[in-house]
């Protein structure tokens, strides 16, 4: 029993995805019919359709936006923690300088999925200038680069010296005990 589903694992990797194939163009694709005006304009057929990866949708407003004018990115030096209390989840990103390799590689990745952080209420606040000495330098005393998150209720709960992604970021949140209440509250308002 096992051979045979090894055996049938192994024939559907080997066909690969079909999805991204284009579909096989027939004579009767090929050669409109002469007689008839309606075949002379070019018709647009559903199964010819370029695969999804190349397909153009409406515009997303997220993208067009530039990175520095996101929402849920602010600067240190224009918010304080306190802004925050019980309305969102700050995620401090400090760095010495703004070109740092770890705070590049870090912002890449926070801008890459913002939909993931939006729906944890999570605002990321950026602080790669130490000579400022914002608030939240003062506060959270970071040295380097220094990821940190805060929860609802003002409490650091994370610290990492390294970068994290979305991803990683989310499931350390969705570990928290406020977040879990709200998820609980939401499945119950349902």
């Amino acid at each position: 029993m096992k051979l045979k589903f090894l055996i049938v694992v192994m024939a559907l990797a080997a066909m690969g995805p079909a999805r991204d194939a284009p579909v096989p163009e027939t004579a009767a694709d090929a050669t409109p019919d002469a007689g008839s005006a309606r075949d002379s304009t070019p018709q647009r057929n559903p199964a010819r359709l370029p695969p999804v990866s190349q397909q153009v949708g409406p515009p997303d407003p997220a993208a067009s936006a530039q990175p520095d004018e996101s929402v849920l990115i602010r600067d240190a030096a224009d918010v304080a923690p306190q802004d925050f209390l019980w309305q969102a989840r700050p995620v401090v990103v400090f760095a010495d300088t703004p070109d740092d390799p770890a705070f590049v590689e870090q912002m890449r990745a926070l801008r890459r999925d913002e939909r993931g952080l939006e729906a944890r209420d999570v605002v990321v606040v950026t602080d790669s200038d130490p000579a400022a000495n914002s608030e939240w330098r003062q506060e959270l005393r970071p040295r380097g680069f220094s990821l940190v998150i805060i929860d609802k209720d003002g409490q650091v709960k994370i610290r990492r010296p390294s970068p994290w992604d979305v991803r990683e970021i989310g499931r350390a949140i969705d570990r928290l005990p406020l977040r879990r209440q709200e998820v609980g509250r939401g499945s119950l308002l349902r």
